[in-house]
């Protein structure tokens, strides 16, 4: 998030995230991969009862499936994580063509619990994914310490 102005200052907004997106879509795109567009932002989406919005919404021409974002300035909950998954449901019922692939939701939060992760609908789905976003690039140590936990984590053996 550093590339788009977006410094922690002990309160980031989900919606100064999102305006920074769009204020910098190109560069987004360019950090997301190869193939995707942009489709809209705060899409609404709705049940008998209650209105949601999707933050971001795009279209992978590639992978030929719709990528759905849900910004978060805080922890993954499994709030959230179940709130993706209503989303992607809903949007495959309602939005996904039939020559569409099952819709991808990712969710970008400041931190993650693995044991969420790991008890959660997130271990073992294909469609549903949680990144950690940083608002600043982590030193050459930050990131040795997180490559040796995850080595640790994963059982990943160092072959320095």
């Amino acid at each position: 998030m550093e590339f788009m102005g977006i410094r922690d200052r002990g309160g980031i907004i989900e919606k100064n995230v999102e305006n920074a997106i769009i204020s910098h879509l190109q560069k987004f795109l360019l950090e997301m991969g190869k193939g995707f567009c942009f489709v809209d932002r705060q899409m609404h989406i709705c049940t008998e009862t209650s209105d949601f919005y999707i933050d971001l919404v795009f279209y992978n021409y590639i992978l030929k499936c719709f990528v759905l974002i849900d910004l978060k300035t805080h922890k993954l909950t499994h709030q959230d994580i179940g709130q993706m998954d209503m989303y992607i449901r809903m949007f495959d019922d309602l939005k996904k063509q039939e020559d569409d692939n099952p819709t991808i939701g990712i969710i970008f939060c400041t931190d993650k619990d693995e044991t969420i992760v790991k008890y959660s609908v997130l271990n073992e789905s294909e469609q549903i994914f949680a990144s950690k976003y940083m608002t600043v690039l982590p030193t050459v140590e930050e990131l040795r310490a997180e490559l040796e936990r995850n080595q640790l984590l994963y059982g990943i053996e160092n072959h320095e």
